[in-house]
């Protein structure tokens, strides 16, 4: 795994700079239900650059989920175009050129932690030596060496998450898909998540896009941030988020953090449509 620590803001002023890791022009979705149509994405254009760390927020329904499972491959757009690293999904799927870290941690229960963290690399027929390494870099990467041999049901929540991560990254791709992993954690918990995700991020230089219902950890964690709003999903707003290459959690308590959160709120609000 790359070893150079990658501050956000650098990250962000790089990102600015460089090619589209994820271009999409006028992506629809619609999925064929047994009463009428259901319209999951509408005209969503949306472009992510390397080294970018973008939330997508919005509230239930609105897509954001389905967005990401459309870059994984996982959902086929109805009409427009959508890249990642230059391919298509299916392209980028098969290349192994990104992670993806669902809502559960997903590990199996009857495999080891390193195990669980190398079961991708044995698929990719990876050599015994390479994996052991790759694996020892992993826990390493999210702070869990010393915890390969335990299983999954010996570890806590946060602890699982971290190992699915720290899966997700074994064979390094360049992007990390994040659908809102830390949402089932308790708050205490969520916030050291949050810090040690930046802190991986640092020192990784992933592009990541990760899906949260939360206003402050979308601020906390992001360089951007995707508002969207439901009825069909589309993008309302998206908001530049450079606070800056240190991110305590104290900085939540700044008026510029403060500023961020309302502007992303207000957005929220906006977009819903109540009146619609």
């Amino acid at each position: 795994m790359p070893e150079a620590a990658v501050s956000p803001s650098v990250a962000a002023a790089a990102g600015a700079a460089a090619s589209p890791v994820i271009q999409a022009r006028d992506l629809n979705l619609v999925f064929q239900t047994a009463d009428t149509p259901v319209h999951a994405l509408k005209d969503v254009d949306l472009t992510v650059r390397r080294g970018e760390f973008v939330s997508l927020i919005g509230p239930s329904g609105c897509g954001k989920t389905t967005l990401l499972r459309v870059i994984a491959d996982l959902e086929q757009p109805t009409s427009g175009t959508i890249s990642v690293n230059g391919m298509t999904p299916d392209e980028a799927r098969r290349a192994r050129a990104y992670g993806y870290v669902f809502q559960a941690a997903a590990l199996y229960p009857w495999r080891t932690i390193e195990k669980n963290i190398a079961l991708p690399l044995e698929i990719m027929g990876f050599s015994a030596t390479d994996r052991e390494r790759r694996v020892a870099a992993g826990l390493d990467l999210v702070g869990l060496t010393g915890f390969g041999k335990k299983f999954p049901w010996q570890l806590s929540g946060g602890m699982q998450q971290r190992a699915s991560i720290a899966r997700a990254l074994a064979f390094d791709p360049d992007l990390l898909l994040m659908d809102e992993p830390f949402g089932a954690l308790d708050e205490i918990v969520r916030d050291h998540l949050n810090e040690e995700l930046l802190k991986l991020w640092a020192k990784t230089n992933k592009t990541i896009v990760f899906v949260t219902h939360s206003i402050p950890e979308a601020v906390f964690l992001s360089t951007r941030i995707v508002v969207m709003s439901p009825r069909p999903g589309r993008i309302h707003e998206v908001i530049d988020c450079d606070l800056g290459t240190e991110r305590p959690l104290e900085i939540r308590e700044t008026p510029e953090f403060l500023k961020i959160a309302h502007r992303v709120r207000e957005g929220l609000r906006a977009g819903h449509g109540y009146g619609d």
